[in-house]
């Protein structure tokens, strides 16, 4: 039986920065035909407690919000401020026309202001006009907070030396964009159901998690189910890699659906 404390996620999209296939590339990857070997900018829709949220809204925003039809989006909880991740902001204003409310957005002051300088039209009173996203931005720390009743828990994480946030919704953990946890970040894993974690490849990177470095810290949590995000076109072809994972890890593929 199902409560309303149930959580529903969406994987809008899977892929790292570039995306897959990359422009240009004429790797067995992609050029695969497979369309779980397609992956658009890594973002996360979660419902829950009558809320709807998204987890950042990069360049393939309007096209993931297209495909899965999503009707209403109450926030949107950044993780960080790279051009993958906030890309898509401006196209919030068709849930503006809609629910006739502005765009609620949880961030960091810091990535309150890059987007400030990115979307300056959007912010400064000088460009205000019919027609511009309308935000109302909430800044966070890390400390938990609240988007419309639901409780959210951010999980400090370093991409490189940029500090980006994952989340916890319950017993549902999604990081993406990592490559190293503190301990003390690494306790609020701890009991998660469910593990979402970038793996951005099979090879040693400067700012994200290897696959194998990626399975370590799933032993170590042990979660009844484990997803890879963030995958780059050099991990090599979703089903080959689906072979070499332990039973309770999958990797991600866009428009899978999760529940818990």
């Amino acid at each position: 039986m199902k409560t309303k404390n149930n959580i529903k996620l969406t994987f809008l999209g899977t892929g790292t920065s570039q995306g897959v296939p990359v422009i240009a590339c004429d790797c067995n990857v992609c050029l695969s035909d497979n369309e779980k070997d397609n992956r658009l900018r890594s973002s996360v829709l979660i419902e829950t407690q009558g809320v709807t949220l998204a987890i950042d809204s990069g360049p393939d925003f309007r096209q993931q919000m297209l495909r899965e039809n999503v009707q209403r989006l109450d926030a949107i909880v950044f993780t960080h401020e790279h051009k993958d991740h906030i890309a898509g902001m401006d196209d919030v204003r068709a849930f503006n026309f809609k629910s006739k409310a502005s765009m609620d957005i949880y961030c960091t002051e810091q990535v309150l202001q890059n987007l400030c300088r990115e979307f300056h039209y959007v912010f400064d009173p000088k460009f205000l006009y019919p027609g511009i996203p309308k935000i109302q931005p909430h800044v966070i720390t890390n400390k938990r907070f609240k988007v419309k009743g639901v409780e959210v828990l951010p999980i400090e994480v370093l991409h490189y030396k940029l500090p980006v946030f994952g989340y916890r919704i319950g017993n549902l953990t999604y990081i993406t964009d990592a490559n190293k946890i503190a301990p003390e970040e690494f306790e609020k894993l701890k009991g998660s159901e469910v593990l979402i974690l970038n793996a951005l490849r099979k090879t040693e990177h400067i700012s994200h998690f290897t696959l194998g470095e990626a399975l370590g810290i799933i032993e170590k949590i042990k979660p009844k189910k484990a997803y890879l995000t963030h995958i780059s076109h050099m991990m090599g072809c979703h089903d080959e890699v689906s072979k070499e994972l332990p039973e309770n890890v999958e990797i991600a593929y866009d428009g899978l659906q999760v529940e818990l």
